[in-house]
Order: structure tokens, then C-alpha cells, then sequence
């Protein structure tokens, strides 16, 4: 049996970066060997087992064959002959498959040490059509290493078109895709993930709601930038900038949908895209399974990112109505968050990049204040039903004048 340290962890080590895990390979061997020397089976669709002592995973080198369309389209083969570079030859990009034995020495059939050098993203071998995730993958290892100077191979580049052309995007499991997404929105350029499939010519195949933003233009006084796809693409980015959660960064990717749909008559101005907006949000997070609160924050955000740019311009009716129907009085959290999405989106300009934004905060003191009002008053006295609701809205109402009037900015 000969034990390899396989993929990510290598790369990185000759990248000089720290690695999250290690992943190992076995040859040599067979499922039941490895159970008699302690190893404990895990793995359902091929053979991964657990290290008796460090509980790290431990997989059977395989080969791959390719038996129908999708991701899980595979039929496998850990026969005990399989070699180690039969096994790199599966994986995606040169840069990860790269093996080293237990001496220290470094395996690397497909020249991934000198992709490195070169700073490219290549893929292995033809093969790389075969699964459609990969397209996914290479654009998230594109902003994963954007801000070392990796870029996509030409080639790499004209396969990816190719597995679009076959339609195979077409099936892709919806948890799969936001798994991808996901992992790459917590990458320090996300963006890069969403302009590298463009470059690719597979965004509007994957995400058409994302490549609809593209060449939508915005008033020139306050969007410099103009395009709309470049400002959103801008705003996710000032997301990663400020180290904000990534239902932050998701609600800074789809807060502008709605402007992809601006009546042409209207333009540059984006009147109404707000509930525009809203739907395509909906329809985006329904269709990748986006999680309840990821997407609940994306809508709220989406609705309400203006009320929060010209809160000094609110009047206490208007910020009360704002409160309530962001559920700030049960959820403050997740209020603060969509006030740190709005930051992204004023920030996420040219020329505007390190503007100050005290909308933010003075939302979010209003919000504070609001919750720390005894209402005890008001819920002993006697009221019921929907008096006692619209009693305590009055009771807040007032408070709210109060405060406005003392410190209305």
C-alpha cells in the first residue's frame, strides 16, 4: 500500500499558501484490506475510509468512465493496479493534480508545477467535458486565485464553451451549482467567478439574470461606471473588501436584478426596479434551492436597499413602516445586515469607492433604540386584539417623532 498527499494540499504548499485540508490517495490496496488495518468505510459512491487515528479521508486511487449525462453520470474502477497518475489524470486542472509520496517527492504527470509558475488554469485532458461541474469549479478557482495573477487557459476557455454547446449544463443539479456559488462567493474576488463564466460565454446558460445586467446603462451622475452588470459586479466585490457573511455578498449579487427589466423608454433611469427586482430574486433562488435565509435576506434587500440610501429623507410613519415590514423588531441582525449590503452597493461605484455612508448606521440606532422601548405600558392596558397591535405601533410612532425631533440626523 503507498499513501499520497493528492490535490489541493499540494498546490497550495507550492503555492505557499496554507491549505484547509488534506486529501490522501491509496494504491495498492483493496476495501477490505483497508478495513483490516483499522480504516473505517465511509465513502457511498466509491471507496473513502477514515484514518484510524487522525480521522482524515482516505480514498482509493480510481479511474473514471463516463456512462450518461450530469454529474453523477460515473461508473468507477479502484481496481489495486490503478497507478497514482492514473488517477491524477481524472481530477480537473493541472494545478490540482499533483501528488507527493510519503518521501516528500513530488508526482506531476501534467506539468501542474509549471502551470503554477505561469500562474494558468488549465484542465488535465479532454476528459474535462465530461462533467459539468467543472465549468463551475475552474471559474471559482478563477477567484479563488484571481489575486495572484491565475487566469483561465484559451484552451481550457474554448472546452468549457464546448461542454455549454452539449448542453450538459442543462444537468446540473441545482444543490451541486449552489454549492459552487456559494464556495465562491467566499472567495476574496467572488466576482470573479460570475465575469469569468461570462468570459467563457456560459453565464447567460447558467445564470441569464446575472449576463442580463451587462450593457443595461444607469445615470452617468450617480454611476459613473454606467453598466450595470460592471456596478453589481463592483458592489460584490466591496462586499469581500469589507469581510461581510456570504448572505451578504449573495444579497449584494442580486439586489439590482431588477433593472435588467427597466422599460428601454425609461433608461438610464431604473424607476420601480426594486419589485421588478423581487420577482427575478424569487425565481433565481427557487431555482438553485438558494437556503430560506440567504434568500429571505436577498429579498428584503433587494425591496428596500433605496428606503435605507434616503433614510434622512424618511419621516417617521415611513422609517416605522420600513421597520415593520423588515421584521427589525424580531430580527435587528439580520436588519444590520442588509444596511451592510447597502454599504456595499453606494461603495461598489467608480470614484464613489470610499464614501462615507452614515444611512447605515443611523438606520441601525433608530432600529436599536426602537427595541430598547418598554412597551409594558401599553400591554397592560387592557387593550386586545388588533387595538393592542395598532396601540403599540402608536406608542412607537411617537417615540420615533421624539427621537427624530432631538437627532434628525
Amino acid at each position: 500500500m503507498q499513501v499520497y498527499r493528492v490535490g489541493g494540499a499540494v498546490r497550495d504548499q507550492l503555492l505557499g499558501i496554507k491549505s484547509k485540508d488534506t486529501d490522501w490517495v491509496v494504491t495498492g490496496t483493496t476495501p477490505e484490506l483497508m478495513v483490516a488495518d483499522g480504516y473505517t468505510p465511509i465513502g457511498k459512491d466509491f471507496p473513502v475510509f477514515l484514518h484510524p487515528d487522525s480521522k482524515q479521508e482516505y480514498a482509493l486511487a480510481r479511474t473514471e468512465r463516463k456512462i450518461s449525462q450530469g454529474y453523477a453520470g460515473f461508473s468507477f474502477n479502484t481496481d489495486p493496479n490503478i497507478t497514482i497518475e492514473q488517477d491524477l489524470s481524472r481530477r480537473d486542472l493541472t494545478i490540482n493534480a499533483i501528488a507527493q509520496d510519503e518521501q516528500g517527492n513530488i508526482i506531476d504527470p501534467f506539468d501542474g508545477q509549471q502551470d503554477i509558475k505561469d500562474r494558468v488554469l488549465r484542465h488535465v485532458s479532454d476528459a474535462f467535458v465530461e462533467d459539468p461541474v467543472r465549468v463551475l469549479r475552474v471559474a471559482r478557482f478563477a477567484a479563488r486565485f484571481h489575486h495572484l495573477g491565475f487566469s483561465i487557459a484559451d484552451e481550457t476557455k474554448k472546452l468549457i464553451r464546448q461542454i455549454a454547446d452539449s448542453g450538459e449544463l442543462n444537468a446540473l443539479v441545482a444543490e451541486r451549482v449552489w454549492t459552487e456559488m456559494n464556495k465562491a462567493l467566499g472567495e476574496t474576488d467572488p466576482q470573479v467567478f460570475f465575469t469569468s463564466l461570462r468570459d467563457c460565454k456560459v453565464l447567460s446558460t447558467l445564470f441569464p439574470e446575472i449576463d442580463n445586467l451587462f450593457g443595461v446603462p444607469q445615470t452617468a451622475k450617480y454611476h459613473p461606471e454606467i453598466d450595470t452588470g460592471i456596478h453589481v459586479m463592483m458592489v460584490l466585490k466591496k462586499a469581500a473588501e469589507l469581510n461581510y457573511d456570504n448572505e451578504i455578498r449573495f444579497a449584494a449579487l442580486t439586489h439590482d436584478l431588477g433593472k435588467a427589466n427597466t422599460p428601454a423608454n425609461i433608461l438610464p433611469s431604473h424607476h420601480g426596479h426594486e419589485q421588478r427586482g423581487v420577482k427575478l430574486t424569487k425565481q433565481f433562488c427557487k431555482k438553485w434551492r438558494v437556503p430560506k435565509s440567504t434568500t429571505e435576506l436577498a429579498l428584503m434587500t433587494c425591496e428596500y436597499h433605496t428606503h435605507i440610501h434616503r433614510a434622512y429623507e424618511l419621516k417617521a410613519s415611513t422609517l416605522l413602516k420600513l421597520f415593520i415590514q423588515t421584521d427589525c423588531f424580531r430580527r435587528p441582525q439580520r436588519f444590520k445586515q442588509m444596511t451592510q449590503a447597502c454599504i456595499a452597493d453606494v461603495r461598489g461605484r467608480s470614484t464613489f469607492e470610499n464614501s462615507p455612508y452614515p444611512q447605515a448606521a443611523y438606520a441601525n440606532r433608530l432600529v436599536e433604540k426602537l427595541n430598547a422601548l418598554d412597551i409594558s405600558p401599553v400591554l397592560n392596558s387592557g387593550k386586545k386584539g388588533k387595538e393592542i397591535g395598532q396601540a403599540i405601533y402608536e406608542y412607537r410612532l411617537q417615540y420615533l417623532k421624539s427621537i427624530l425631533e432631538k437627532e434628525p440626523d
